[in-house]
């Protein structure tokens, strides 16, 4: 993986966490225990941090990045991921709070200020706008997305599922290729 500092900022991994060789993280980066990062994913924590919970992954060609702090926002946007969350293939996350077990689907965009609460599924292709707050136990779809029905006992079930089973993927990589 190409890690690389911006303004003599390392991002830093547990020891536990794993990233592709082809993923790139720069600056204010900080992965949790257990937390796999995927082929092409971009993690740029350069003018504010960004932080990923325990067990997440992130999947292949994901863009993470945040926005500077202003006179408006003087903490700016940056991006924190919660616990056990599944990020799908090529979804864009930009200075938004993610909650704990979630699964953002495949190709999701969610933008600056929006606040994603605890046991969420985002639909792959949903747009979350700015500043959006999407509580939790639902099932949100669409752009803009809204949300569709209450999560199922099953989806619920699935959530933690998802992260643990990428928890072991990553180790068999980790295993194989260092």
């Amino acid at each position: 993986m190409s890690i690389k500092t911006y303004q003599g900022i390392l991002p830093e991994l547990a020891d536990s966490a794993w990233a592709d060789d082809s993923a790139v993280l720069y600056g204010d980066v900080k992965l949790a225990d257990d937390v796999s990062i995927w082929p092409l994913v971009a993690a740029r924590g350069d003018v504010n941090h960004i932080r990923i919970g325990a067990r997440t992954n992130i999947q292949d060609g994901s863009v993470l990045h945040v926005t500077r702090t202003s006179e408006g926002k003087p903490e700016g946007y940056p991006l924190i991921i919660g616990e056990d969350v599944t990020v799908g293939h090529k979804a864009m996350l930009h200075g938004c709070q993610i909650g704990n077990r979630v699964l953002v689907g495949m190709g999701a965009i969610i933008l600056d200020g929006a606040v994603v609460e605890d046991d969420v599924i985002i639909g792959a292709g949903s747009l979350v706008p700015p500043n959006k707050v999407l509580q939790s136990g639902f099932l949100y779809i669409g752009r803009p997305v809204k949300a569709a029905r209450p999560l199922s006992d099953k989806e619920r079930a699935f959530l933690p599922a998802s992260a643990a089973n990428y928890v072991k993927h990553k180790n068999e990589y980790k295993e194989e290729h260092g």
